[in-house]
């Protein structure tokens, strides 16, 4: 399988730097989560300064949902929405050990994570502008279209796995207690993110190791490099 941007995304937000990285592991290990208080430390020190708004990942996100015809403050992406409720919270519910990891990471670096069950994707994964007959299940269970020109993630059957670009995925390839192998995709905009996406994924590999799941694969891809196969 392959996941990618397509040509079209790239030329609209050059500043895009994707990591990627494949890893498969044993399911329902139970296997808790070391390490989580740093990136929630990590995540506290930054918003002591202000908001989530106030920080440059947030903001070329903002500026990129508002290129695509979208309220910033309704239609906010992932990393916004939790930082947000970390803010206010204090913490972040505990889902799976994996989507702990990857959630606590994401808010430390105020980007965006995705994680995909490759077992439910069909043929891959592209990031591209949605024709508006993807198919998309949300979490309640109802069966959506996105909006033509919407940026989604479409699989080889047409199906679309997240809706406005890293706003929200779909619960058809969400991580489960069966989950055995994954793709896990983060992307930033901001100025320093060739440099931050890299550590992100460092980041996460190392926490993968910790739950005894096995890296098989991970890259940081560019528009001379675009393509990620695993």
């Amino acid at each position: 399988m392959q996941f990618s941007h397509a040509n079209a995304i790239w030329y609209d937000y050059p500043a895009l730097t994707p990591g990627v990285l494949f890893a498969e592991g044993v399911p329902g290990d139970g296997r808790a989560v070391s390490g989580l208080a740093h990136f929630y430390a990590l995540a506290g020190a930054r918003l002591a300064a202000g908001t989530e708004a106030d920080l440059p990942e947030i903001q070329a996100w903002r500026r990129a949902f508002s290129s695509m015809g979208l309220k910033p403050t309704q239609y906010r992406c992932a990393s916004e929405s939790l930082l947000r409720r970390f803010r206010k919270e204090g913490a972040l519910a505990t889902i799976h050990p994996l989507i702990d990891l990857c959630n606590a990471v994401s808010i430390a670096f105020a980007t965006p994570i995705a994680v995909f069950d490759t077992g439910r994707i069909a043929g891959g994964l592209t990031v591209r502008y949605a024709e508006g007959n993807e198919p998309y299940l949300a979490f309640s269970g109802e069966q959506e279209y996105p909006e033509p020109g919407e940026v989604i993630f479409a699989d080889g059957e047409g199906l679309a796995h997240a809706r406005r670009w890293t706003h929200r995925q779909s619960v058809r390839s969400a991580v489960r207690a069966d989950t055995t192998a994954v793709l896990i995709v983060a992307e930033g905009l901001h100025a320093s993110a060739g440099i931050d996406v890299l550590q992100i994924i460092t980041a996460v590999r190392e926490g993968l190791d910790g739950l005894g799941w096995q890296t098989r694969k991970s890259a940081v891809l560019s528009q001379v490099r675009p393509t990620f196969e695993f």
